[in-house]
């Protein structure tokens, strides 16, 4: 392997001969620290780096390559101290770089690099004006590197993430700050940019940058474009990926999960690499107590718990507590949902939608057993178990008007992955008729999906009418996203 990538670095030559007098040299330590930190065995890529220190000590892909230890400690760890302890590390790396040859085509992409980063970090933190104003800093430098060097395949990466995320992005605080700037995406542009490169790298001098770009690709399908061939598109580009890669494991497994594909993704956790020379990532065992508690398991506890206790990070406290809790009640074990419900208000950060939501149901009733039956089943793909549970149920056999317009909403969801579509738009109206002036987000992701069902159906006028009943409703959990994913449907719609 080691072979195959020098050989791709020395064609890489013959397209910018500049690099071999630049201090921009990706060379056999360089690309083995960096397949290492792709692999998540940062340990190994901090000695490949400490060995280059010492024998090119100006060589300017060393502080980018320190930089991708510093994004994936802080994604792995989700730990603010860490955050805090390495956020000085940017401004030391981005003043190395400057100094360094403006000839060379890594000169402005290393920058923007570092810069796109801290970016995404700062953004999970709620630090959103630094997040925007890296973005623009990103962009701008990507921009300029394109103009220079056009044929240099690296800078669609940055611009397609840029591109993607930025056209898709939900009201709120880093939106307003880019506004300012006058920075604007667009989702499809960004999409069409990473699916040209995931085709083309893996044949290209470029194939070593193979992983990252299949690493951000599927964030995008996933997360921003909620596409729906995201799995089928992540398990094409991850399967020439090594099985001793964790990022391969944690990838193929959280997509899994998103998308439904539960028993997949319980195989694929099952087997994931282990070992000291890993980063420690406590939230594979978060994501494996959602997987088998999606299917009913209930020792999903086991990893839940394990999360708790290994979890050094900000996120997912709150909504691991609150799954604790569901186990409790699905074992009939009400004073222990209790017990969990208060955790997920009182314990954890509200950095992410995960434990906003946890907060909002353990503040709430407890869910009623077949209805959260329901919900678990059908988000493990489950769909015809999910079906079964609420088989003989109607709406008048709920007693509140949250469980009544639930219900309704689990009703459309199940019946749409199904295929029924009938079925699914009936169970879908009656869910906002019902549920239009809750702050519950059913009735507002009913109506998107109904519009994502006209879509599907080529009605283009009850589409946008779906679609335009979603983004009506405010007040609501989900909002901005619910809000954003909307309007791409109409943005689809108009093109």
């Amino acid at each position: 392997m080691i072979k195959s990538l020098r050989f791709a670095f020395l064609a890489s030559l013959l397209i910018f001969p500049s690099i071999l007098f630049a201090n921009f040299d990706y060379n056999a330590n360089c690309l083995k620290a960096y397949k290492s930190i792709f692999e998540l065995k940062l340990g190994n890529a901090r000695a490949y780096i400490a060995t280059e220190k010492k024998q090119r000590p100006n060589n300017s892909i060393i502080p980018l390559l320190e930089n991708y230890i510093d994004y994936f400690t802080i994604i792995t760890s989700e730990s603010k101290a860490d955050f805090d302890r390495l956020k000085g590390n940017k401004s030391t790396r981005l003043d190395q770089i400057s100094d360094d040859d403006k000839s060379s085509p890594y000169y402005l992409y290393a920058q923007a690099e570092i810069n796109l980063q801290w970016a995404l970090i700062h953004g999970r933190f709620g630090e959103f004006f630094n997040a925007a104003m890296e973005i623009k800093r990103a962009n701008s430098l990507l921009q300029e590197n394109s103009k220079k060097f056009p044929n240099f395949p690296l800078n669609a990466k940055g611009l397609g993430l840029v591109n993607a995320v930025l056209g898709n992005l939900p009201d709120g605080a880093l939106k307003s700050a880019l506004a300012t700037f006058g920075i604007k995406g667009n989702l499809q542009n960004g999409l069409n940019m990473f699916d040209k490169l995931a085709e083309s790298l893996s044949s290209s001098s470029y194939e070593p940058f193979y992983e990252e770009v299949v690493f951000y690709y599927t964030y995008v399908l996933t997360d921003v474009a909620h596409s729906p061939s995201a799995y089928a598109k992540m398990m094409k580009y991850t399967e020439r990926i090594a099985d001793t890669s964790l990022l391969k494991s944690y990838l193929q497994s959280y997509v899994s999960i998103k998308t439904g594909h539960n028993e997949e993704a319980i195989q694929i956790l099952a087997k994931k690499p282990e070992g000291g020379v890993y980063q420690p990532f406590p939230y594979l065992d978060y994501l494996e107590g959602v997987a088998h508690l999606n299917k009913l398991d209930l020792n999903a506890a086991t990893y839940f718990n394990r999360f708790l206790q290994t979890n050094k990070g900000v996120n997912y406290i709150r909504d691991a507590n609150i799954h604790l809790g569901w186990i409790a009640l699905l074992k009939g074990d009400k004073t222990g949902y209790t017990a969990y419900a208060n955790k997920a208000l009182n314990s954890g950060y509200l950095y992410h939608d995960k434990d906003k939501q946890a907060k909002n149901e353990a503040a709430g009733t407890p869910p009623l057993v077949d209805l959260l039956k329901a919900r678990l089943l059908y988000d493990g793909g489950y769909l015809n178990k999910a079906l079964q549970v609420l088989d003989d149920k109607k709406t008048t056999d709920y007693a509140s008007d949250r469980d009544k317009t639930e219900f309704n909403y689990r009703l459309g969801r199940i019946n749409d992955d199904l295929g029924r579509d009938d079925q699914a738009l009936t169970a879908y109206q009656a869910t906002i008729n019902q549920g239009k002036n809750l702050k519950y987000y059913f009735a507002a992701n009913a109506a998107l999906q109904m519009g994502k069902v006209y879509e599907k159906k080529k009605n283009v006028s009850k589409a946008k009418e779906a679609f335009n009943t979603a983004i009506s409703m405010k007040n609501h959990e989900f909002e901005n996203s619910i809000e954003s994913q909307a309007k791409a449907g109409l943005k689809r719609l108009s093109n």
